[in-house]
């Protein structure tokens, strides 16, 4: 579990995924100790139904996934963040974040992220922290300047279109 001032973002073990794709809430609540859920705190479930199959399939990378958002004072899942994978050959590791839209424009994504980004350069072989927005000036594009992230290039995602990458070096 990682701590910062107003959250705690907890490891999504394969029961919690597994309640979050079958819709489950009370029981994703009981494993949680009992915490109340923002209203659209995630926007991808097919993302965790992917996350939960795959962890089924390797449960030892399970650590370098997603974990869930939890806002300390309320008592509330607000979101989730979390690396897409384990590191690259190259020490490179992606972010990426969301936080329910009452709980936006308070730096809580922010902190989370610093949480993620800080947690990361712990392991040694961890050179880099990267992240993808759209291809705009948006809140993810200052969250990522205000961590002193720098801009790599825009490109393109055969999903979502143009992104802009970022980095930020150990």
């Amino acid at each position: 579990m990682l701590s910062t001032e107003r959250l705690l973002l907890v490891p999504a073990s394969l029961p919690m995924l597994d309640a979050i794709v079958k819709e489950d809430w009370p029981t994703l609540s009981t494993l949680l100790g009992g915490v109340s859920f923002a209203d659209n705190w995630f926007h991808f479930p097919e993302a965790f139904v992917w996350l939960r199959d795959y962890a089924l399939e390797f449960p030892i990378d399970l650590s370098w996934w997603n974990y869930l958002v939890l806002h300390q004072k309320d008592h509330c899942i607000i979101g989730t963040c979390g690396y897409k994978g384990a590191p690259g050959p190259d020490g490179s590791i992606e972010i990426g974040y969301e936080i329910a839209e009452p709980y936006q424009n308070q730096k809580l994504g922010t902190e989370a992220a610093q949480a993620l980004c800080t947690h990361a350069f712990t392991f040694e072989m961890v050179q880099s922290v990267c992240a993808n927005t759209l291809a705009e000036e948006n809140p993810s594009v200052k969250l990522l300047r205000t961590l002193n992230f720098q801009f790599v290039q825009e490109t393109t995602d055969i999903e979502v279109g143009k992104i802009w990458e970022w980095v930020k070096m150990r």
